[in-house]
Order: C-alpha cells, then structure tokens, then sequence
C-alpha cells in the first residue's frame, strides 16, 4: 500500500446515492459559501451532496465510501487525472459513472488511457430488488428499448438483460423480485461508454457473503466502518 504524501489534499463529499459528481473546486466552493452564509460557526465540517470526485490538478486526493453499492476507482494514466465513484443502484440508474468519465473526458483524457476498478460490491445472487428497480437500472444498457418507446413495459427490460452476456440479471423465486449484479451493469456501462474490457479491473469479492473482511448495510443493517477507495493525483517531477 503507498502512503499518500502529506502534501496532497484530501477531498469528500456527503454521499447521497445520487448521479452528482464533482471537482474539488466546487467543493471548495460549497464549503466557501456556506460559511459565508451561515451565522455561527461550530467547525463542524460540511461536505456537499454527490456521489463522485475527481481530480483537478496533482497533490489531490478523492474518496469515496460503500457498504454494498459499488467503489469505482478510474486514473489516467497519460494525465494523470483520478476519480472515485460511489455507485448504488440509484447512481447506476442515473449512470453516474459514464458522468464521472465524461467530465474526465473534458478536462483531456482519451479513452484509451483510463483504467478503472471495480471494488467490492454485494454480488447480484444475493443482491434482491423489485423488478421496478431491476428495469430502471437495466435500461441503461438495453439503450436500444429506451429509444423505441416512450415509457418501456419493464417485462421487456427484464427480457432484454436475461438475453445480455453474463446477464447482470438473475431468477428470484419471489413474484415481482429479482436479483440484480449492480456491478456488472456499471461494467457494461462501461463497456458502451467504450472503456475496454482489459483496462477495467473488477474485485471478486462480495461484501454481504464475505462477512469476515467486509461490512454490509443489506446483511447487518447497521451504519458502520464501510469499505472505502482513495485514488490520488500524483505530484510528477
């Protein structure tokens, strides 16, 4: 593990399972204007709503936090630019990842130069939700049903993902449930985003079935010490 130097600046966010993603000078900006704005002054520190960080310039550092939804790590590693993302099923929905690569995309990178991780995540066999949810996070890789109709019946979503590649969609014995593999949308997402396949790195860990190394809201209900990612922008000399 490296140690990150003590010169570089670490940035946070209050995450919000949101599609938000943000730049450390805007959270400078949000933290400026609410100290500005607010009568008192406890010192409490503020960190604003959104799910994703990334870096500006070297000696910045991101973080990002989960218990079950899916840290995603992305470097340049031309540029040197990182990101971190925190992806549940509601930022998945709103594919907070393909933002996060798109800001990246207009700060310089290309896309042949990014590398993303995928970390631990809880795993699609153990991961229950309503097929409602199942069809609103699956339409963002099943475009092709999103541009044909209006308002897609879900039945035909779920349809279309069964029919996937290592479908991120599997059999619930429970009426109008499914399991869902969140993280396997976020990489098909970044498929279609066009990240290549051998430049994405995806831990095989699930943090609900793998109790004895990892916390998890869905298996423990409690809001505890969670797994997180810090990716850093490199000082280059």
């Amino acid at each position: 593990m490296k140690v990150l130097d003590p010169a570089v600046s670490t940035y946070r966010i209050r995450q919000v399972h949101g599609n938000m993603v943000l730049m450390p000078s805007e959270v400078e900006q949000f933290q400026q204007e609410l100290s500005e704005s607010s009568a008192s002054d406890d010192g409490e520190v503020v960190f604003p709503p959104a799910d994703g960080l990334l870096t500006e310039q070297a000696g910045q550092a991101v973080w990002v936090c989960s218990a079950d939804c899916v840290p995603v790590l992305i470097a340049d590693v031309e540029t040197g630019q990182t990101a971190a993302v925190h992806a549940g099923w509601r930022g998945t929905a709103g594919e907070i990842v393909p933002k996060a690569i798109a800001r990246l995309r207009a700060q310089g990178s290309k896309l042949h130069n990014l590398r993303v991780a995928l970390g631990p995540a809880i795993a699609g066999e153990v991961y229950q939700v309503s097929i409602t949810v199942a069809a609103e996070v699956g339409l963002t890789v099943v475009q092709e049903i999103a541009k044909s109709v209006a308002t897609p019946d879900p039945e035909l979503i779920l349809s279309a993902l069964r029919e996937l590649p290592e479908s991120p969609l599997l059999s619930d014995p429970q009426p109008g449930r499914a399991r869902l593999d969140v993280r396997r949308v976020n990489a098909l997402q970044l498929e279609q985003a066009g990240i290549l396949t051998e430049h994405m790195a995806i831990a095989p860990y699930c943090t609900y079935q793998h109790a004895e190394h990892f916390f998890s809201y869905r298996r423990d209900r409690l809001k505890q010490v969670q797994w997180s990612g810090i990716v850093s922008r490199e000082k280059r000399g």
